[in-house]
């Protein structure tokens, strides 16, 4: 448990990311109250999480470290029922993959729902049906994608006929629902005005696609390292990638109940995305311990794990998009897309922040952010060229994060 809290604290301080951000803005600027009734409903996620890091930070405030610990001590938890009710082996593997590492140092809501869906297997397991229908309710109110792993529940009494427990366990995410859907309601339509209004944001989503199917094998072998030369990356995601999963195939035949609530969640949540895109690798995080627990035990990818785990924490080049370097090094006028601008609202709350889509610049020399301007369609450069103005630096910080000089021709 030291050890894996060690790990964690490894790059804790590193820059928080657009989603971390809007994380941090939501608890910081809005009451209780205001975030079910007020943000909730232009989000696309049920409110608890952002309740619990609003208890948080009112007492630990909001550092990059504060709002990244709760993930921490959800993650820990998690590592710990694995280990208590199911030993050491699987208990190491979780402790070490790649991919939940780096989600256990996020400010997000995904750490907190794996732990939920775990308790609510181990109330499965036990045949606690009160503490099954809490932590379903706390699970949905927390991530609505954790409803694949309850329907896998109910399919796996439905498969064994037993018929009153399909009709008991399905009430429990039905009644969860219930309860939160007239905030769903409202964020549907929320929803169907961003497809219409956003040019590419269905592709954001998750649409099944063999890219989408095939990163969800590599990002819980790997997690989220990516590198150049491409091909080289792709040779060590397969040779990695392959023998873990036909591992993973032959002990699925030996853990048949474990096995069967894995791959029927992501089956379930392959047909769904084919309706409501959502079939993305990290949307499907609270899957990782039963995939630890498929394992069993494993020196050879517990060793894998651990390299991998290494590599991200150590290289900032596999790190969050850094702006708060960047952040650093703005002017007070910069131009973007108004709706990814809570990071610089963090960094640099004295920057005025223009809208990219909208307004036209009036200076010699403008700072541009094109962060997300190709998902909403936005064709800034015909504008700015129209404009008389031309590219004059172009700077990359971490992952598609660049920031743009343009200056007003002379000509």
């Amino acid at each position: 448990m030291f050890f894996s809290l060690a790990l964690r604290l490894i790059s804790l301080n590193q820059s928080l990311w657009l989603d971390e951000a809007i994380s941090a803005q939501v608890v910081k600027n809005y009451s209780y109250t205001d975030i079910v009734s007020k943000f909730s409903p232009s989000d696309f996620h049920p409110p608890l999480f952002y309740l619990t890091l609003k208890d948080w930070t009112s007492v630990f405030g909001y550092s990059e470290i504060a709002l990244r610990l709760p993930s921490v001590i959800f993650s820990l938890i998690t590592i710990y029922l694995v280990y208590r009710f199911f030993g050491f082996g699987p208990s190491i593997l979780l402790a070490l993959n790649p991919l939940y590492l780096y989600y256990s140092q996020e400010a997000r809501m995904y750490s907190q729902v794996t732990l939920l869906v775990f308790c609510a297997f181990l109330a499965f397991k036990k045949h606690k049906l009160l503490l099954y229908y809490l932590f379903t309710f706390l699970s949905l109110s927390t991530f609505y994608g954790s409803v694949f792993f309850f329907a896998a529940i109910s399919l796996y009494w439905l498969f064994q006929k037993k018929y009153k427990q399909f009709f008991i366990y399905s009430l429990a995410p039905f009644l969860s629902l219930l309860i939160l859907s007239p905030l769903l309601w409202l964020q549907y339509q929320t929803s169907k005005t961003l497809l219409v209004s956003v040019k590419n944001w269905a592709s954001v989503l998750g649409p099944v696609t063999a890219k989408n199917s095939l990163l969800i094998l590599v990002k819980f072998t790997i997690g989220r390292i990516s590198f150049y030369p491409k091909w080289a990356y792709y040779l060590i995601a397969l040779l990695v990638t392959l023998p873990l999963w036909f591992k993973v195939i032959i002990n699925s035949f030996r853990s048949r109940p474990m096995a069967f609530i894995f791959w029927i969640s992501l089956g379930v949540g392959m047909i769904f995305s084919l309706f409501t895109p959502m079939f993305q690798y990290f949307r499907f995080l609270y899957l990782i311990p039963f995939l630890c627990l498929i394992l069993e035990k494993n020196k050879l990818y517990s060793f894998v794990f651990f390299i991998f785990s290494l590599l991200y924490l150590f290289n900032p080049s596999f790190h969050r998009e850094d702006w708060k370097t960047m952040s650093s090094t703005l002017p007070q006028d910069v131009y973007m897309i108004i709706s990814a601008a809570d990071p610089i609202n963090y960094y640099r709350p004295d920057i005025k922040v223009h809208n990219l889509s909208l307004e036209f610049p009036a200076a010699s020399e403008i700072t541009v952010l094109p962060y997300i301007s190709e998902i909403h369609g936005v064709d800034y450069v015909s504008r700015l060229s129209s404009l008389g103005y031309i590219q004059k630096q172009v700077v990359s910080y971490t992952g598609p994060l660049t920031k743009e000089i343009w200056q007003k021709s002379t000509k």
